[in-house]
Parts: structure tokens; sequence; C-alpha cells
């Protein structure tokens, strides 16, 4: 097996990196302590063409995989930018593919190629206050009216609705029927942010100030139905479509934020002299960032063996879980040693790993949590089962 990067692969680091090179890490601390949505990196990035990475040719996009996406994704966050700048692109990559596969040809024509320019941002509205991740329980309701549907409810940590044009939003259209499963009767939409209807409250959280995290109310949204992605009531199955994808490249976000926190690592041990000597020279130093270096490299081959599956058309469920899991958990351990290495100039933000820590904790707990990525592998890959 040839684990070297492909040509496209290692062009796509290079470009990448020149772009990050104008976005260094005060830009990124002025980021976060103002919480200022970073848009002179994100028009950077829809200026290079980045944001269609994985979206068709013909709408503007380069058509490439999630191989070639997640060296996208885990480049932008290793370089400083940590979540901050990955959430700031990263719905692009993986958010419109319901549209991509089960959207109309004119649906395609009309909402791609903003979204890939930069001229259009979109959000995504699933999660709500009483369901979590217990989707069968969305109740946010579409109700038929003529031409479309009104929606009213609510959806929770919707990033980046502050300043979205569109959403992409799960509702209920039908009630399930006992014979059914609970997420039969979800319908999914593509529609305008009407901030006359939807109303968006930033929640204040530990880190990412830089992209916003929001509660939405909607109350009384009229949608044409030709804002409808596919059938009614199948919109929860479109949404598994873009599941794995997702999770592949939460997992490259991880590692890139845990690559730049232990480089950082390295590289105060290396510098800092104490009682005549580097720190860095004694084992207690020395030992816990090659344990992470070592699970850092694992985790890159989790990756991308589901990239590879997935790329493939092969079943990829169960590894690109696996990736989230042990990229988040090597990238929060790295994040942490990096803090511990610093002493107390770690906890200063002048060093910006108390930054990563803060931001590392995000792929542990989304889109889905460690012990739902474990119930997952437990009943999908070892038989168990179903435990919830």
């Amino acid at each position: 097996m040839d684990f070297t990067p492909s040509p496209t692969q290692k062009s796509i680091r290079e470009a990448i990196t020149a772009i990050m090179a104008d976005f260094g890490d005060d830009y990124w601390l002025a980021a976060d302590r103002d919480g200022r949505f970073p848009e002179e990196f994100y028009q950077a990035i829809a200026a290079g063409g980045w944001l269609g990475i994985a979206m068709p040719e013909v709408y503007g996009g380069a058509a490439l995989g999630i191989a070639e996406a997640a060296v996208m994704m885990q480049t932008i966050a290793e370089s400083g930018g940590g979540m901050a700048a990955a959430s700031a692109v990263h719905i692009n990559i993986f958010g419109p593919h319901p549209i991509v596969v089960f959207g109309t040809d004119e649906q395609r024509a009309a909402w791609l190629p903003p979204l890939i320019d930069g001229r259009v941002k979109c959000c995504f509205g699933v999660t709500e206050p009483d369901a979590g991740l217990d989707t069968g329980m969305i109740r946010t309701r579409a109700e038929p009216v003529a031409g479309g549907y009104r929606i009213s409810g609510q959806k929770i940590w919707t990033s980046t609705a502050q300043v979205a044009d569109k959403i992409l939003l799960l509702v209920r259209t039908k009630e399930p029927n006992p014979q059914s499963r609970r997420t039969d009767g979800l319908t999914l939409f593509y529609t305008d942010l009407d901030r006359t209807k939807i109303e968006v409250r930033e929640i204040a959280k530990m880190g990412r100030s830089a992209v916003d995290s929001n509660q939405i109310f909607i109350d009384g949204l009229v949608v044409p139905e030709s804002h409808r992605v596919g059938e009614e009531g199948k919109g929860f199955s479109y949404l598994l479509d873009s599941l794995n994808p997702e999770r592949i490249l939460i997992a490259a976000e991880a590692l890139g934020i845990g690559r730049s926190a232990l480089q950082r690592a390295v590289d105060y041990a290396g510098s800092r002299v104490v009682f005549g000597r580097p720190i860095g020279q004694n084992q207690s130093i020395q030992h816990p960032l090659a344990e992470n270096w070592v699970e850092l490299e694992a985790a890159e081959l989790l990756i991308a063996k589901a990239a590879y599956l997935y790329d493939s058309g092969a079943p990829a469920g169960g590894l690109a879980n696996a990736a989230q899991y042990f990229a988040a958990e090597a990238g929060f351990k790295a994040a942490t040693q990096a803090v511990k290495t610093h002493g107390g100039m770690g906890y200063a933000k002048e060093y910006h790993v108390e930054r990563l820590l803060r931001e590392s904790l995000i792929p542990r707990l989304a889109p889905v949590s460690a012990q739902m990525v474990l119930n997952y592998i437990a009943e999908r890959e070892l038989g168990l089962p179903k435990s919830y």
C-alpha cells in the first residue's frame, strides 16, 4: 500500500498553506477575542475556489473526493486557525451534499454556484433543544399551505446563523406511525434565512468565538415547495449521505489542531531552559509528547482509510466514526499536553495553546459525542444489541 500523498493532495496542501500564511496567530487570536466572523479568510478560501472542492465541476466545483477535502481541512486547522478557521468553511464541504445527490437539476444550478463562489453562506438547522442526538424527536413542523409549507419551531447549535443567507432545515411534515421508524416523516428544505420570521440568538460559549453558534426560533416561515430537497418525509435518509464525510472532515480538523499544538509544545520544550538545560531534555516532557506524535500518526491513518472507503463507494460508517473518535481524543490530548508543556505560560493567550485546547473539545462533542460513536461501533461493527 502506498502512503505517499498524491500530486493533487500535495498541491492542495501547498496552496492552502500559502493562503493561511496571510492569517497568522494574531489574526485568530483577535477573532477569538472579538467574536468576529473571519470574513477575510472566508473570502480568500472562496476566491481560490476551495469552497467547492467536493462539488461537481459543472457548477464550479473541483469534483475531488473526501480524501482531498480532508487534506484541505487538516491544513486549515493545523495552520493555527483551529476550529474557528475550519468551522467557517466546512459546511460548504459536506452540508450541501444532499442537494448534490437528491436535488433537481434546477435546484443544483440555482443553489450550488453561489455557495461555491462565496456569494452565499449557509447554516444547518437540525438539532433541537429537546431532541439533541435523538433526531426522531424533532418537533419543528412544516404545515402544508398553498404552494408550499409554513414552518414553526426551534433549532439549537446552528453555526454561522448570524452571517448566513440560507438554511438547510430538517423539519417534521408527518408523524410516524407505530409501524414506521421515528425518523420517517422528516423533510429537508433549503431556503432563505428570513430574519423577519426567524429569530437568531447567539449562544455564548467557551471557544471558537469567531464562528457563532445559535438557538433559532422559527415562527410562520413560508417556504415554497420548490425549496424542498427530494421527496417529502425522506429528509433524514438524505442527511445520512452527508454524515460520514462530515465525521471524516471533523477528524481531519481534530488532527490539524493536535499537530499544531504538538509542534508548539516541541518548539517551546526545545527553547525553554530551566536549571541550565532545555526542558525538552527531560523524559517527563519528552515521553508525553512522543505519545502524542504516535497517536496523531495513527489518527491520520484512520482518516485516510475512512476517506478511501467513502470515495471508493464502500461502506465507511464504522471507519468514519472511528476516525472522528480517535482523532478527537488524540487532538485533545495533544492540546492538553501542549498547555502543560508550556507550564504557566500555557495558560496565557499569547502562546495560543490555551485557544487550541478550548477548540479541541469540539470534535469530542460534535457532530456526535464519543459515547454515541462507541454505541454505533458496538452495534454496527461488533454486532452487539442496541443499547439506546
